[in-house]
């Protein structure tokens, strides 16, 4: 699902303006077919700080991931790797990419991003679903799209 110029012209607006980061995930849930996602920004103390967070997430799951260190949990290792990082079942995912954490939220298919400007990565981007998904190469490659564009209203 390649995304085109003008849906990444929408989502710079869209993070620009008075709704700001919560509207643009909501534009990247609702193009991806995504249940659920979170902005996480980079800031001056090197752990991830959770900017948006869609509707529903649990208080709990929220409280969790409100800062995250670089190389932990999906959002951590996507920064630390500077690569997408996708898991079919965060439910029942045993390679060490999902915190236990994750498994609160009744998600399944996830993948988080690297938000990167100029290939140093400021940020995260986390979509994912209820049920089982893996994201496409092409998803992930427009999710990194996405992400630049994100980058650029830092």
């Amino acid at each position: 699902m390649p995304v085109d110029t003008t849906f990444l012209d929408t989502i710079e607006k869209t993070v620009r303006s008075d709704d700001g980061w919560d509207a643009a995930l909501d534009h990247i849930l609702e193009r991806f077919g995504a249940d659920s996602g979170t902005i996480h920004l980079l800031a001056g103390d090197g752990l991830l700080h959770l900017r948006s967070a869609s509707r529903g997430i649990p208080p709990v799951v929220i409280e969790t991931v409100r800062t995250v260190p670089i190389g932990k949990g999906m959002a951590g290792l996507a920064v630390e790797r500077r690569q997408p990082v996708n898991a079919c079942n965060i439910q029942t995912d045993t390679s060490g990419d999902v915190r236990p954490g994750a498994r609160v939220t009744g998600l399944q298919g996830s993948i988080v991003v690297p938000i990167l400007r100029d290939d140093r990565a400021v940020g995260a981007l986390g979509i994912a679903n209820y049920g089982e998904r893996i994201f496409t190469e092409e998803e992930a490659d427009a999710l990194m799209a996405i992400g630049r564009v994100l980058a650029r209203a830092l």
